[in-house]
């Protein structure tokens, strides 16, 4: 399995956007421990943010919309951009009913806008843009989507991800085909997992916060399926697929990283792991009434056999470990140990396995 390039990152400067989100804080965290650079850019609101709890090495960032252009574009000519990941966006399904047309601003047009802001950025190598597994026209059959599957959207967030996929490969063979430009991917990632996800309408978040006042966790679809995956090792496949990309190496311009074809979870089975891991009194039931609820796919796998074959990248923790140390994240945090402690022995821990388990 391949290992991260610890010396390509070493003193590289990277562009997030999105850092402020629970994706974004652990990336400019395993980024750090690698050794590069990060500056943020984006935006957001909520009063408890993972970001917040981080002291982050070698990190700058500034608040501001990716619809903003005037400030993307200064930001980004004023830090001297190596690599840049795009994780910027709205990413809750429940959310884009409420607000689609926000959804489609931020996930469509802004992502237009980035990659028009980076035509500018001298230097720049590589572009990695973090969509989603939900962009693929869903049947909610048992057979994994691979990258040439047909993309779609049965909700207003899958529809905006699916969308800015079509997008970023219409910017990229427009604006970025000189040899000399820098070369853009998009990676679709999981159900990702960790501790200090706090976002509401998600599964471990939600567990998180009703344990810990006393409550059970009541799951809206327990017998639901989906690609369960700790956060590091989707960002693990973003690092490698921006060296490969930076070295003129990748061979495709969109990318699966999601769990293993036989580590198959339901809502359900992730509830038990859940609360089996964090002991005590911790339990969970579900939801008694869905009437009128919005839809949600039932069925959901991806294959990253591209991934493994042409990157070298394997997921590295099976979904039930991602679980537990979810679990055990949440419970020590409750008990009074800091975040920062808890995402870096859980980023040593995983740059110090040599093997899947």
């Amino acid at each position: 399995m391949r290992q991260i390039d610890r010396q390509f990152w070493k003193g590289r400067r990277v562009f997030v956007t999105g850092h402020m989100g629970f994706k974004g804080a652990w990336l400019c965290s395993l980024l750090a421990r690698l050794g590069a650079e990060t500056f943020g850019f984006g935006k957001d609101e909520r009063e408890r943010l993972l970001y917040r709890e981080l002291k982050l090495a070698r990190h700058s960032g500034r608040v501001g919309d990716i619809n903003d252009v005037n400030a993307l574009r200064a930001a980004l000519a004023g830090f001297e951009t190596d690599v840049l990941f795009h994780l910027a966006a709205q990413p809750i399904v429940l959310t884009s009913y409420a607000d689609p047309v926000g959804t489609f601003e931020t996930n469509v047009v802004g992502t237009v806008r980035v990659l028009d802001a980076a035509r500018a950025a001298v230097g720049l190598r590589a572009i990695v843009v973090i969509t989603s597994d939900k962009v693929y026209q869903n049947d909610e059959t048992s057979r994994a989507y691979h990258e040439q599957d047909a993309l779609g959207g049965a909700d207003p967030y899958s529809a905006s991800k699916a969308a800015a996929e079509i997008a970023t490969r219409a910017m990229a063979h427009s604006f970025f085909s000189e040899s000399d430009a820098a070369r853009i991917a998009t990676a679709r990632a999981g159900n990702v997992i960790g501790g200090g996800d706090w976002a509401e309408f998600r599964l471990l978040p939600d567990a998180a916060r009703a344990i810990g006042c006393g409550q059970p966790l009541i799951c809206r679809n327990p017998k639901s399926v989906r690609p369960w995956q700790h956060v590091l090792d989707p960002l693990a496949g973003y690092v490698m697929l921006a060296e490969d990309l930076a070295c003129a190496k990748a061979s495709s311009d969109a990318w699966n990283f999601g769990p293993a074809p036989d580590d198959i979870l339901t809502v359900g089975d992730v509830a038990n792991l859940f609360v089996e891991a964090w002991g005590r009194e911790a339990k969970w039931m579900a939801e008694l009434n869905q009437n009128g609820a919005h839809h949600e796919a039932k069925l959901l796998t991806i294959d990253s056999g591209c991934a493994q074959r042409e990157l070298g990248w394997q997921p590295r923790w099976r979904s039930a470990e991602a679980v537990q140390r979810t679990a055990a994240w949440y419970r020590d945090h409750a008990a009074g140990t800091s975040a920062m402690s808890l995402v870096e022995r859980d980023i040593s821990e995983f740059l110090d396995v040599r093997s899947p388990r």
